[in-house]
């Protein structure tokens, strides 16, 4: 019997969006209000996946997640990008003339401002989950609030759209991850990104001299995220994800990063959604 995937937030969100087009849009999937719980859920045996926001192209890394991947020692065995489009959901019949409060999470509501500028009547109030405030006007058929959610939102909830993509800068894409307790056992052909986790002594140009090794075997950096060590006030982190083209050449680059950086971690090998 497969198991549930579980994702952060509810039916109707992006999470939920991601894991309908990454495995099928007939998935079952376990709603939770954090990413705490889905690692939770993964850790229990609950199920074999995660879906994981990672990054947004316009608020840059959610960077408690590398660290939930990195603690929990889970495996990243997949990833999505996908179109962030913003909607005003409202129950039928309402008009933005109507609406006295808006209700979305803090990053939908941040990524939507300046179309709020042209409703100073609106109160803006922060919520834990998009797709959670469109279930609740649409169950409580809730009159003068609108929500910030997906056009999947909108039709799983019987609302209205008052206005389609808000969102300030139109090109808005996150990045997710599918996440699992161990690395599943993918052809290496079909390997050509990885994501890895080191830290470095804090002398002059150890992190130059590692990128520098990744440049020699011919891995291209995609991503590069720094997070502090609590435990050793100064010392990092980093977080990388590179690109290659043979996997013969990442595995040369791993062998020599291992032996020059302290706590070497590969945190997922897998396919470049890119490509």
């Amino acid at each position: 019997m497969t198991k549930p995937i579980a994702i952060q937030g509810i039916k109707g969100s992006f999470h939920h969006e991601v894991a309908q087009r990454y495995f099928s849009d007939k998935a079952e999937v376990v709603e939770c209000m954090s990413f705490d719980r889905t690692v939770d859920h993964l850790l229990r045996g609950d199920t074999d996946y995660i879906v994981m926001a990672l990054e947004n192209s316009i608020a840059g890394s959610i960077i408690p997640n590398y660290a939930l991947i990195d603690n929990h020692n889970l495996s990243v065995v997949g990833e999505h990008y996908l179109d962030i489009q913003h909607n005003l959901l409202a129950l039928n019949g309402q008009a933005i003339s109507d609406i006295k409060e808006v209700h979305s999470h803090p990053m939908a509501l941040l990524q939507c401002k300046v179309f709020f500028k042209n409703y100073p009547h609106i109160k803006l109030v922060e919520a834990k989950d998009t797709a959670d405030v469109a279930k609740q006007i649409s169950e409580q058929n809730i009159k003068g609030t609108a929500a910030i959610a997906s056009k999947n939102a909108a039709q799983l909830y019987d609302l209205s759209v008052l206005a389609a993509s808000i969102q300030t800068i139109k090109h808005n894409e996150t990045r997710f991850v599918i996440v699992q307790r161990n690395n599943k056992n993918i052809e290496r052909k079909r390997i050509n990104k990885a994501s890895l986790k080191f830290e470095l002594d804090h002398k002059r140009g150890s992190l130059a001299t590692i990128l520098n090794v990744m440049s020699d075997c011919k891995l291209n950096l995609t991503k590069i995220q720094s997070l502090p060590k609590i435990e050793s006030p100064w010392k990092y982190a980093f977080f990388v994800d590179v690109t290659f083209e043979d996997y013969k050449d990442y595995e040369k680059a791993t062998s020599i990063m291992k032996l020059m950086a302290e706590n070497f971690k590969v945190l997922g090998e897998y396919k470049n959604a890119r490509l």
